[in-house]
C-alpha cells in the first residue's frame, strides 16, 4: 500500500456534487448555574450560538477544507434559517447555487442546547429538530435532477449523503444513476442500501449492515461475509465499506477480495457526530485521486479519528490529517 501521507495532496481540486438532505445544525451554548424550580433540569445563562453544515452539507464541507470544489445540490425551505444555512455553506466556499426552495417544507435545523459544566467542551443536554421526512414532490424532484444534470460537465464524483428527510427518493436516485453514467458514483446510505445498487462504492456503519441483513455481526469473519455479500448484492463497482468504530472497517472489492482496514489508536474520544460524513468525503475523494478503496478507506479512518476529538461537525485539514498519520499508529 502507498504511504498515505502522498495522497494527501491529491485530495485537492478534485469536483464533488453532493446530493443528498441538507441540515443547519446549530448549537447554542449555556453555563450551568442552577437546577430549575420547574422541572428536574439545569438553568443554563445563554453564552453564544454557533451554525454549522449539517446531513448532507458536513461532507461538502469536508470536501472543500480538504482543498476541493464541492455543488450543494439539496431542498431547503423559504424561511429565515435558509438564508442562514446559505451563509453557512458559502462561507466554507461551497458551490449553493443549485439548492432548491421549497415552500411547502421547513428548512431542516437540528438545534442543540449544550451546557458548559466544567470539561475540557460542553455536555449536549437536549435537542430540537424542525424537519419534514415527507418525500419530495414529483416537480422538486424534477428541479433536483435538472440540477444535477447542468452540473454534470463540471463534476468528477456525485456524492449521496442520505439523511432519510425525503429528498433522496428511488425514482430520483435511479435517474441520477442514469444520467451520471461514466462519473465516479458513492453513497452514504445510513441503511437504505437498496436504492443504491450499482454504483461504484457504498459505505454504512456496522449497525446498519445488521439491521440490512437481519443477523448478527460481531468476527472480522463475521463482518468479511456481510460485506462481500452486500458487494455481490448491490452489484457495487468498486466496492463495499463497512465502518466498525475503533475495529476500523471491513472492505470488499468488486474482484471478491475482503479486507479489514486499521483506525487509528484515538483515546480521547468525545463525540461521533459528523465522522461517517468525513469519511464518505475523503473515500470519495481519495478514489477520485486514484487511490484503491483499501488505501481511501484507511485514509477516512484517520480523518474520522480526527473528528471523533471534537465536538460536533468538525472538518479535519491537510495538515491535520498528515498529523494524524504520522502520529498514531494503526
Amino acid at each position: 500500500m502507498t504511504d498515505l501521507k502522498t495522497w494527501i495532496p491529491r485530495l485537492a481540486q478534485q469536483r464533488v456534487l453532493v446530493l443528498g438532505d441538507v441540515f443547519l445544525d446549530e448549537y447554542v451554548i449555556g453555563r450551568t448555574t442552577r437546577l430549575s424550580r420547574e422541572a428536574p433540569v439545569p438553568v443554563l445563562e445563554f453564552e453564544s450560538r454557533q451554525h454549522l453544515p449539517g446531513g448532507a452539507a458536513n461532507p461538502a464541507a469536508n470536501i472543500t477544507m480538504l482543498g476541493s470544489q464541492a455543488v450543494q445540490v439539496g431542498v431547503i425551505g423559504a424561511d429565515a434559517m435558509a438564508g442562514t444555512l446559505r451563509a453557512v455553506l458559502q462561507a466554507r466556499q461551497i458551490d449553493t447555487g443549485s439548492l432548491i426552495e421549497d415552500p411547502s417544507r421547513p428548512t431542516t435545523v437540528k438545534t442543540r442546547l449544550m451546557a458548559h459544566m466544567g470539561l475540557r467542551f460542553p455536555q449536549q443536554v437536549a435537542r430540537l429538530d424542525t424537519l419534514s421526512r415527507q418525500p419530495i414532490s414529483p416537480a422538486v424532484e424534477a428541479h433536483a435532477l435538472a440540477a444535477v444534470e447542468r452540473r454534470l460537465p463540471d463534476i468528477d464524483a456525485i456524492l449521496f449523503s442520505d439523511y432519510q428527510t425525503g429528498l433522496l427518493t428511488p425514482t430520483l436516485v435511479e435517474a441520477v444513476k442514469q444520467a451520471a453514467a461514466g462519473h465516479l458514483l458513492t453513497a452514504d446510505a445510513q441503511g437504505q442500501l437498496d436504492k443504491y445498487s450499482g454504483v461504484g462504492a457504498i459505505k454504512c456503519n456496522a449497525d446498519e449492515a445488521r439491521d440490512y441483513l437481519r443477523r448478527e455481526l460481531q468476527t472480522d469473519d463475521d463482518f468479511a461475509q456481510a460485506a462481500a455479500e452486500l458487494c455481490r448484492a448491490l452489484r457495487l463497482t468498486v466496492g463495499m465499506v463497512i465502518t466498525r468504530g475503533a475495529d476500523g472497517a471491513t472492505v470488499a472489492l468488486a474482484d471478491g477480495q475482503t479486507l479489514r482496514c486499521p483506525a487509528p489508536e484515538v483515546t480521547d474520544v468525545y463525540d461521533t457526530v459528523g465522522a461517517g460524513d468525513t469519511t464518505i468525503a475523503v473515500m470519495t475523494l481519495a478514489l477520485l485521486a486514484g487511490a484503491s478503496l483499501v488505501e481511501a478507506t484507511t485514509l477516512a479512518n484517520y480523518a474520522s479519528g480526527l473528528v471523533v476529538r471534537r465536538v460536533g461537525n468538525y472538518t479535519p485539514s491537510p495538515d491535520e490529517l498528515a498529523w494524524a498519520l504520522t502520529e498514531w499508529v494503526g
